[in-house]
C-alpha cells in the first residue's frame, strides 16, 4: 500500500493521476533544494511531474536539471507516497504519485530552466524544516541524512 500524506481526496472531485520523479540531492553536507517563487513560495525537493512515455530515471534527470540546473549521479530509489492537491499551474486536481530518488549533484551546467525557481544549498535540517510537505519530510527522514526528528 502506498501511503498518503497531506490532505484526502475531496469527496466527489475527480483527481488526474499525476506520476512524478523528485530527488534528494546531497553532498558535503548539504542538501540542493529547489525555491519556488511563484505561484505561491516554497521550497521543494527537486523534481516533477513525469510526461506520458517518458523514462522515469530520465524524468528525475531532466527535472533536477530545470529546477536546479544541476547534472546528478547515482540515483537510488527511497520510495513512493501520494498526495491530493489542486496543481494551479495546471488547472486540475491531482493524485500525485511522488517517486523519491537519493542522489548527488554533479555539475551545475547553467541556471535553473523553470521559470520562478532557483537552487538553493541548505542544512538538512534547515530543509526538513522548510519542507511545506509531509511526504518529502517523511523520504528525507528515511533517507538517514537527518536524525533527530519524528
Amino acid at each position: 500500500m502506498i501511503p498518503r500524506y497531506g490532505t484526502p481526496p475531496l469527496s466527489g472531485q475527480v483527481y488526474r493521476r499525476r506520476p512524478g520523479a523528485y530527488a534528494i540531492l546531497h553532498r558535503d553536507g548539504r542538501l540542493l533544494m529547489t525555491h519556488q517563487a511563484q505561484p505561491s513560495p516554497e521550497f521543494q525537493l527537486p523534481g516533477g511531474g513525469i510526461d506520458p512515455g517518458e523514462n522515469v530515471i530520465a524524468a528525475l534527470h531532466r527535472e533536477v536539471f530545470e529546477e536546479t540546473g544541476y547534472s546528478i549521479a547515482g540515483p537510488r530509489y527511497l520510495g513512493v507516497y501520494r498526495r491530493y492537491a489542486y496543481l494551479p499551474d495546471y488547472g486540475y486536481y491531482a493524485e500525485k504519485m511522488c517517486h523519491i530518488w537519493l542522489a548527488r549533484p554533479i555539475q551545475r551546467l547553467g541556471p535553473p530552466s523553470e521559470p520562478h525557481h532557483s537552487a538553493i544549498w541548505m542544512a538538512p535540517r534547515a530543509a526538513y524544516d522548510a519542507l511545506p510537505d509531509e511526504g518529502s519530510r517523511a523520504m528525507l527522514r528515511r533517507s538517514g541524512l537527518i536524525t533527530g526528528v519524528k
